[in-house]
């Protein structure tokens, strides 16, 4: 299956401005994540959708491959929806996030095979297990309850599947996993993502603010591989300054 790679851009941040652009070993954040995302197998392309001249320019001057989306796309989903428009020779379409700087070529290839060997899914995604409470208990810790088949049953900030007899510490240390992080790789068929990018947001997705629970609510297969712990995002000043170190070493 002919596959692409598709890096959602957004040049604001609310919490990082400008943050792909933030240059680290002489790169900027985009450059890093781009060469990271070219490193998978799977893949037979590697676009950045941006949503700000500035953003294709840098692509540009590293020789990366970007287009210009427009500016009502409300999301990365729907930048990618508008490339995959565009592609109909294309059957599968992975979405990295372009603050994913050390995200791991052999995730993405496992994410894509996944939905590749699975007809019946819409979309594959990652997931690894969880093992302490504080990130239990953390609602920037997104959780994924699946079933035996690896089906995506739900997503939550909460700590789900909640342990009404209180044992959820001795369920942290079990084997199989109970609880799993989400990992924000996804790789979407492209009827799948024409669809999506023409339906409202769900009930569920606007209370959790999980864009994926509008598939779930919807009645779409989402298939988890299980992966071992990724690399953290560049969300703060402080994640980028700690990858910064990690690249440039610790005088930086």
């Amino acid at each position: 299956m002919k596959t692409m790679i598709v890096i959602p851009a957004r040049l604001a941040s609310s919490r990082l401005s400008e943050k792909l652009l933030l240059r680290a070993g002489g790169k900027s954040v985009l450059q890093h994540t781009y060469e990271a995302a070219q490193q998978a197998a799977i893949a037979d392309q590697v676009v950045v959708a941006a949503d700000d001249p500035r953003i294709v320019a840098e692509v540009n001057s590293f020789g990366g491959e970007a287009r210009l989306t427009s500016v009502s796309c409300q999301s990365g989903t729907d930048r990618i929806a508008e490339i995959a428009l565009l592609n109909d020779d294309v059957e599968i379409f992975v979405n990295v996030q372009g603050d994913e700087p050390e995200i791991d070529a052999q995730v993405i290839d496992t994410v894509a095979s996944l939905l590749a060997k699975r007809p019946d899914a819409d979309i594959a995604t990652a997931a690894c297990a969880i093992d302490a409470s504080e990130k239990l208990d953390d609602p920037a810790c997104v959780k994924v309850v699946m079933g035996s088949d690896h089906r995506a049953i739900y997503f939550s900030r909460a700590p789900v599947p909640y342990s009404r007899d209180g044992a959820a510490d001795a369920l942290l240390k079990a084997k199989p996993p109970v609880y799993w992080q989400h990992i924000g790789l996804y790789a979407y068929r492209r009827d799948f993502l024409l669809w999506f990018a023409n339906q409202p947001p769900g009930r569920l997705e606007s209370i959790e603010k999980l864009e994926q629970l509008r598939a779930v609510e919807a009645g779409k297969t989402i298939v988890v591989a299980p992966v071992g712990p990724s690399p953290r995002g560049i969300d703060t000043l402080d994640d980028y300054r700690a990858f910064q170190k990690r690249v440039e070493g610790p005088s930086s």
